[in-house]
């Protein structure tokens, strides 16, 4: 089929739908009706400043639903896509009891339970069957909350999206769950083409079986919509008859599938309404707010959401995805959703959208403001604006007012983890930064012709400190008259191995004459120039910049040192646009059964690397879901207590390894493209002084 015309536009929608929901519910999810109304009252708005929470935080709702769907262009973008390939998703890109998934153990997270089935080699659809795991954990909410981005890259194909959600949802999930999973992803894909609710509940439906319970509930709560317009009566009744003490588990798909369709047939297509019924009907909170937020976002558009308070401006479209590839931690909804709109188009044979050439920044859709907020100093008000742009049809307007020395107007996006972040108590949170030195910064900007003085600008970055407080790195001042337009490109400066957590834009202007400055775009390209060690000033943020999936790792005494317990660790940092690069690393193996330096890390189960095993032999592999992919072998002596200098170089489909200086083994093989350097260990502990990476400057 054609793709709709403003399909990037709708899939933005949708993903802000998901994360406004998310982060509305995150704070009380779990609490009861009663609970809500006796602390909080009805929900019209976020409430996590009365309840001393931040409002951007991790969730698996979000993180989930978009990193499972990455199993598409992982395994080619078809429509062919397997449950069993779904599950090898998982596996690589879920770090065991510290990224995405509640890990309440066994038998009791439906989720850590499905992947404790794939750990040990139980394949999807298996791997979340009720027969192996039983119909109470098979039947949680788990499938439902992660079916969003299955409908989103099948616009106006209910059919398509309610099969690919239920491969998906069979990795974990059976039974009702997998039926619950189905409707919402009929309902979300159907809706980029139709506006009715009652059109895309009767579609829905006729995908699962008419003698399930989700069949029935459903009928039921349309009935009740025909008999009152009182949302809270019809609350009593799914309270009476599909309440949490019907039901076993922790969260079971049931009541919190009745909800969602109850703020959807309550709410119609008032965003705020719908978001305010689900929410303050409790349960679980932020799983159906995201999913009402996300069906509401893709058929009503960006007018929907907007229509009533401002949503937009506090989230700043800003989230965070931790995942075993920690290059994509740290994103926002805009380029998320020409993610996700990428792998629909390449699921129809259509090219990829490419906003302004595919500028990591390009604010190119209404009221996207890509992470960018007014920081200290003087004020900034930021506006998406029509216009200022000679590659695109929108800008970032900077509008700073009582600029004087030493007061400047800032404005900046994340890298890295915000502040805030580093002490969040929701899921874990880690991610590699998204900048690095040596990169080189490229922004166009120009000045509103009104502006009464010339401006002097400037780009920043801010890095971490040695008590994790933000340090400005300013590049050249820049001097833009009235009117004008320039290109400013800056390579990033040596941080001494400080993360950089922001990039942005401050005005510095001692005239305290107040002006616009319009960011056109912002992107960065070429490959780090870099060594990641702990720093003199150490802090707790550089840590945070290692996707951790090794048993223990400690930083007190080298500056890095990996311990495992059993089977293979990996310790990680990176973006997958590191393409041609050479990753050098100082290591002592003080006990391993192997360890080893890779490239190409694209999570727990695609990497190329150097492993050296005892007692003497080195190979250069190709991870490749479960196995290693031996490309090259030879022998060589080597013992606990030595250190050695590995290096691996990629230069396109050519892998050259060394030990010491000294060339080893070389391969071809042009699987990955680009991904993060990491460090192996298998049984035992390893120390490592550092790891640098140097690349091809573009």
């Amino acid at each position: 089929m054609t793709l709709p015309q403003d399909y990037l536009e709708r899939v933005y929608a949708g993903v802000l739908g998901k994360i406004i929901g998310v982060y509305l519910g995150r704070p009380f999810e779990g609490w009861t009706y009663e609970q809500i109304l006796a602390q909080l009252g009805e929900i019209h708005y976020y409430v996590n400043d009365r309840l001393g929470v931040p409002l951007v935080v991790t969730d698996d709702d979000i993180s989930g639903t978009f990193t499972f769907l990455r199993g598409l262009p992982d395994f080619g973008n078809t429509f062919d896509l397997t449950a069993e390939q779904i599950g090898q998703t998982w596996l690589n890109y879920l770090v065991e009891n510290r990224t995405v998934l509640w890990w309440g153990g066994m038998g009791n997270s439906t989720e850590h339970t499905a992947y404790l089935r794939l750990k040990h080699g139980i394949p999807a659809p298996r791997s979340g069957s009720m027969a192996l795991n039983g119909k109470v954990v098979a039947e949680q909410i788990g499938a439902q909350i992660f079916i969003d981005g299955w409908a989103m890259v099948c616009p106006g194909e209910p059919d398509r999206a309610a099969e690919l959600a239920r491969r998906a949802a069979q990795v974990s999930h059976d039974g009702e769950a997998v039926f619950a999973a189905q409707v919402l992803a009929a309902m979300e894909a159907l809706a980029f083409v139709e506006a009715d609710l009652n059109r895309l509940l009767d579609e829905a439906v006729r995908l699962i079986p008419g003698d399930s319970l989700i069949y029935r509930v459903i009928a039921d709560l349309r009935h009740q919509r025909t008999r009152t317009d009182n949302w809270r009566e019809t609350l009593a009744f799914i309270f009476r008859h599909y309440g949490y003490d019907r039901y076993g588990g922790n969260c079971h798909v049931i009541p919190n599938h009745a909800l969602i369709h109850l703020g959807l047939l309550y709410g119609g297509d008032d965003f705020q309404r719908a978001l305010s019924i689900v929410n303050t009907a409790g349960w679980d909170t932020d799983c159906n707010s995201g999913n009402v937020g996300c069906l509401l976002g893709i058929k009503n558009g960006l007018a929907g959401i907007d229509a009533g308070p401002d949503w937009r401006t506090p989230v700043a479209d800003a989230l965070y995805l931790p995942t075993a590839e920690g290059g994509s931690c740290v994103t926002d909804a805009l380029q998320v959703a020409q993610w996700v709109a990428g792998i629909g188009c390449a699921l129809h044979g259509e090219p990829a959208p490419k906003l302004k050439g595919g500028v990591r920044f390009s604010f190119d859709l209404p009221g996207a403001l890509q992470g960018f907020t007014a920081l200290e100093g003087a004020p900034v008000r930021l506006e998406n604006v029509c216009g200022y742009s000679q590659r695109g049809a929108r800008a970032l307007a900077i509008h700073y007012a009582h600029v004087a020395p030493g007061v400047p107007a800032r404005a900046a996006t994340a890298t890295f983890l915000r502040p805030d972040a580093l002490q969040m108590k929701t899921y874990d949170l880690f991610g590699s930064p998204t900048l690095y030195p040596g990169q080189v910064v490229t922004a166009e900007v120009c000045a509103d012709e009104r502006n009464a003085a010339v401006a002097q600008a400037r780009l920043f970055i801010e890095v971490y400190d040695e008590d994790d407080r933000l340090v400005s790195i300013p590049a050249p001042v820049q001097s833009l008259a009235p009117g004008e337009r320039q290109r400013w490109t800056w390579q990033i400066p040596d941080t001494q191995a400080r993360p950089i957590a922001r990039v942005g834009l401050e005005v510095l202007d001692s005239a305290h004459t107040s002006g616009t400055l319009y960011l056109d775009w912002l992107d960065w390209q070429g490959a780090p120039q870099v060594c990641l060690t702990r720093p003199a000033q150490r802090g707790q943020a550089w840590q945070l910049a290692w996707v951790n999936a090794v048993s223990h790792l400690d930083t007190s005494n080298e500056p890095l040192r990996l311990i495992q317990d059993e089977g293979r660790g990996l310790l990680a940092q990176g973006t997958l646009d590191w393409r041609d690069v050479e990753a050098q690393a100082v290591c002592t193996p003080h006990l391993a059964r192997a360890f080893g330096l890779a490239v190409r890390v694209q999570g727990l189960e695609r990497y190329y690397a150097l492993v050296l095993a005892h007692p003497g032999t080195a190979r250069l592999i190709c991870r490749w879901y479960g196995k290693d992919e031996v490309l090259a072998e030879v022998p060589l002596a080597w013992d606990w207590g030595q250190t050695f200098t590995l290096s691996v170089r990629a230069e396109g489909a050519r892998l050259t390894a060394l030990v010491d200086g000294v060339v080893v083994l070389q391969a071809e093989d042009a699987r990955l493209h680009g991904g993060a350097v990491g460090l192996l260990i298998e049984e035992g502990r390893l120390g490592v002084e550092q790891v640098c990476v140097r690349g091809r400057q573009v």
